[in-house]
């Protein structure tokens, strides 16, 4: 991999990702590009910084102090800040998976979640990434995004995740549609067969999209409709707090 010095320690923090927690040397090389003895060096000044550390077995992973760079973040940590005491309250009162995610480019980062201990099984993490054709929050945040992110999205090709997955551009605009005329989406068994999720919009002073928040539920038991006010309330009192 040719480049900055800057540009290899970065090719070698991005090796990481969900299903990579954890790295030998030789994996971080092959993952990043580089040579075995220029990732060995770089990784030297990554550890020595903190920005990542050795496991017992020596193997590395991402250390403390990237996170705490990471979570300086500005586009997550105010709008953390003033939605947390509602995602709390949300919480309480249905005691399900509350979710908090905004849109980067063609993808959703999901920046806080609140999990119930009883509540069915998610993917998704703080930090973590999905496609925004699948998810309650993406289908918002792709509903109020310009009309070319959608075409990116459709251009990219719709990933299908279970049989409910919208794979095809012509509904996926209707359901766009149905989302801002209704002003929440619901996305049923589309990441996983067993859960579904209601979403609604956050919006700034502007009032622009920002974000989006969700409650996540068990399939078999939910009723979006009687889900949504509860959700629709939630980012109203999150917007205000912007």
């Amino acid at each position: 991999m040719a480049g900055s010095v800057a540009a290899k320690l970065l090719g070698i923090v991005g090796a990481f990702d969900e299903s990579h927690r954890e790295l030998s040397l030789t994996e971080l090389a092959a993952r990043s590009g580089l040579t075995l003895s220029t990732a060995s060096r770089r990784v030297a000044e990554l550890v020595a910084w903190g920005a990542l550390e050795r496991t017992p077995a020596g193997h590395l992973r991402i250390g403390l102090w990237l996170w705490e760079v990471g979570s300086l973040a500005p586009r997550s940590t105010p709008l953390r800040e003033a939605a947390l005491p509602f995602l709390e309250d949300l919480y309480l009162v249905t005691r399900e998976n509350v979710q908090l995610a905004i849109r980067e480019g063609t993808e959703v980062v999901f920046v806080e979640r609140i999990t119930g201990r009883h509540s069915v099984a998610v993917l998704t993490r703080v930090g973590g990434r999905f496609a925004l054709h699948a998810t309650g929050v993406g289908l918002v945040l792709l509903a109020h995004a310009p009309a070319g992110v959608l075409d990116d999205v459709i251009d990219a090709g719709l990933t299908s995740y279970t049989k409910a997955t919208i794979t095809d551009p012509a509904r996926l605009r209707r359901v766009l549609a149905e989302v801002r005329k209704q002003g929440y989406a619901v996305s049923a068994g589309a990441v996983t067969d067993d859960a579904l999720s209601v979403a609604a919009p956050v919006t700034d002073a502007k009032g622009h999209v920002v974000a989006a928040v969700s409650l996540v539920v068990a399939l078999d038991s939910a009723r979006p409709a009687q889900l949504a006010p509860a959700v629709q309330t939630a980012a109203r009192a999150i917007s205000r707090a912007l």
